[in-house]
């Protein structure tokens, strides 16, 4: 019997990028929806992510938390999807993925906060300055079909989640790099399918 796949989410998180992910993935899945401050901070949820945030996926007895490693995870676990990098793919594919969980991430969330780092202290910032991020961000999504290239992987998974969303809501800057790249991906089906899961999810928990 095949190991039994649980995603933990809410459909107003970084959750969507894990649904995306699974849906790409194929392999049947069972939802727990989490509010946030209640359900995710409870002790049962604490002992699956002591974080107390979402998303977090449970295959079989092992926990993977982080979005990032959610998708390299599942790309990695199920490679007969062909989601995971072939080795010429691999420094593209390891440096977009980070480079979107790290500098991307921590750059738009101090954006979003209102905080600037100062000039003087840009150095001791992992991210640099927020122009530095979306020119190098540019720079990953120019040049080539996806990320790594001219295939499809879990980093364009990643990545284009973070673009997408950073477009939906104005956090990054509507360069047409961006949008070329997220209308693109966004035209798979597992997108798709994971966007009308979630925004159904939504309707529920704002039902209950």
């Amino acid at each position: 019997m095949a190991e039994e796949l649980v995603f933990y989410t809410n459909p107003m998180s970084r959750g969507r990028i894990a649904r995306w992910m699974l849906e790409e993935i194929g392999r049947p899945y069972r939802t727990e929806l989490l509010t946030f401050g209640e359900s995710m901070k409870a002790p049962e949820y604490l002992r699956v992510n002591p974080m107390g945030k979402v998303p977090a996926i449970r295959h079989g007895n092992t926990v993977v938390t982080e979005c990032a490693a959610i998708c390299a995870y599942l790309a990695e676990t199920f490679p007969e999807k062909g989601l995971a990098p072939r080795p010429e793919e691999r420094a593209r594919y390891y440096r977009w993925m980070f480079f979107a969980a790290g500098p991307l991430e921590s750059a738009v969330t101090m954006k979003a906060l209102g905080f600037e780092i100062p000039t003087e202290r840009l150095r001791m910032a992992g991210c640099g300055g927020f122009g530095d991020v979306m020119n190098t961000l540019e720079m990953a999504v120019s040049g080539s079909t996806y990320v790594t290239g001219e295939r499809f992987t879990a980093a364009d998974v990643y990545v284009g989640a973070h673009i997408g969303w950073g477009l939906g809501f104005g956090s990054i800057e509507k360069r047409q790099a961006f949008v070329d790249y997220f209308g693109r991906i966004s035209q798979r089906d597992a997108y798709k399918r994971a966007n009308a899961l979630d925004d159904e999810a939504g309707k529920t928990m704002q039902a209950a």
